[in-house]
């Protein structure tokens, strides 16, 4: 673990700017270290074992867990019981239940919706056109607080060619008048920072 490397990125990163600390494969301790550095923000992308660290560092009370891996239909309930944000919400289908879900749990959880914005057969999420498209539909949808939108480009781009997606993605969030993207991880975050992000996502880079 890095705690100098995250200190420096906390310290370089713009106010407006949140560090979400990615812990999944890392162990609870690990991340109790770095909750005692000041960070409250983290994410997980598999339910069993973010709910298995949820559990043991209770007492922990001001973490705010993250959802952040793809999302199985058949964990929804569970993901919103025990996750406030969900960033990997990549159809219409899922939002729809997430809403259902959430009305019936008496839950209201921050979303972000995936937007696929360039050809990766590995990547899911909203084609902007869909989107656009169906947005009315989704405004419509309770029990949701809809906060941005997230992305993740392929990898092996230039920086250059990371910087424009990850425009394209505030561009899109800007339009629908959503506040936040959450865009940029441990290879590209400082791309991502400059095109407007607004949640970073970095898990090698703290942890090691």
């Amino acid at each position: 673990m890095d705690i100098s490397n995250y200190l420096k990125i906390k310290n370089i990163i713009p106010s407006n700017v949140n560090l979400l600390a990615v812990s999944k494969g890392f162990k609870s301790y690990e991340i109790q270290i770095v909750n005692n550095l000041g960070q409250t923000e983290f994410g997980e992308s598999r339910f069993q074992e973010g709910f298995q660290k949820k559990e043991i560092l209770k007492d922990l009370t001001e973490i705010r867990w993250h959802f952040i891996g793809r999302i199985q239909s058949n964990k929804i309930r569970k993901i919103i019981q025990n996750f406030q944000y969900i960033h990997s919400v990549d159809s219409y289908k899922k939002l729809e239940k997430i809403s259902i879900v959430s009305y019936e749990e008496k839950k209201n959880p921050s979303i972000f919706l995936q937007v696929k914005l360039s050809e990766d057969p590995s990547k899911g999420g909203f084609i902007p056109e869909e989107l656009l498209n169906m947005w009315k539909e989704i405004k419509t949808l309770k029990n949701i607080d809809l906060k941005g939108l997230m992305t993740i480009n392929p990898k092996g781009l230039s920086s250059s060619d990371n910087k424009k997606l990850f425009k394209k993605c505030r561009a899109l969030a800007d339009s629908l008048d959503l506040p936040d993207c959450s865009m940029g991880m441990s290879s590209d975050w400082q791309e991502a920072v400059s095109a407007g992000s607004t949640w970073i996502r970095l898990g090698s880079l703290i942890f090691g």
